[in-house]
């Protein structure tokens, strides 16, 4: 099995590639470099928390009854589902990789999501190794709300890329 570590993949300081749900031109056609930062910000609805709880099954109270969320868990007010939440991150990914594979992720939830609070995900390789003419990329993975502020979520995730080129985001 070939196994070589590239080469100083070392990006500059606070390089970054972001958007907004949106297309960034910016980013395509760029060699992901160990301390790039690729970005996607949201705001989940009900409707999104809804849709979710009905593919999850996931019918937990504190995500649609204000009483449960407040008087039992002690939050705020109703909360998005973690685990939708950390789906931006494969949404960073398959955007930017198309035909990565997400091989893992660890997660740590660190404070709720209200429904239409702005959150950003962030990813950011913290290793790169070339294996078979493939990539394997591990990922800081974090999400932050107050215009990245404070973090909810916190984590790695390994990835195996198919280049190190970024795309364009689709369109949809």
């Amino acid at each position: 099995m070939l196994l070589r570590v590239l080469p100083l993949l070392r990006g500059p300081r606070g390089a970054s590639f972001s958007s907004s749900s949106s297309p960034t031109a910016a980013a395509a056609g760029k060699i992901l470099e160990i301390g790039s930062v690729l970005s996607l910000s949201r705001r989940f609805s009900e409707a999104d928390v809804l849709a979710y709880s009905k593919v999850s099954w996931d019918t937990n109270p504190v995500h649609f009854d204000p009483e449960v969320a407040s008087g039992v868990a002690g939050f705020l007010g109703p909360i998005v589902h973690g685990m939708l939440v950390a789906s931006l991150f494969p949404r960073i990914v398959a955007s930017h990789f198309p035909g990565a594979i997400y091989v893992s992720q660890t997660l740590q939830f660190k404070l709720p999501v209200y429904i239409d609070e702005e959150i950003t995900a962030q990813i950011q390789p913290v290793g790169i190794r070339e294996i078979k003419k493939r990539f394997i990329a591990k990922f800081s993975t974090k999400c932050f709300r107050d215009g990245g502020e404070t973090p909810v979520l916190d984590g790695h995730a390994t990835v195996i890329l198919p280049t190190l080129t970024l795309k364009s985001w689709p369109a949809t």
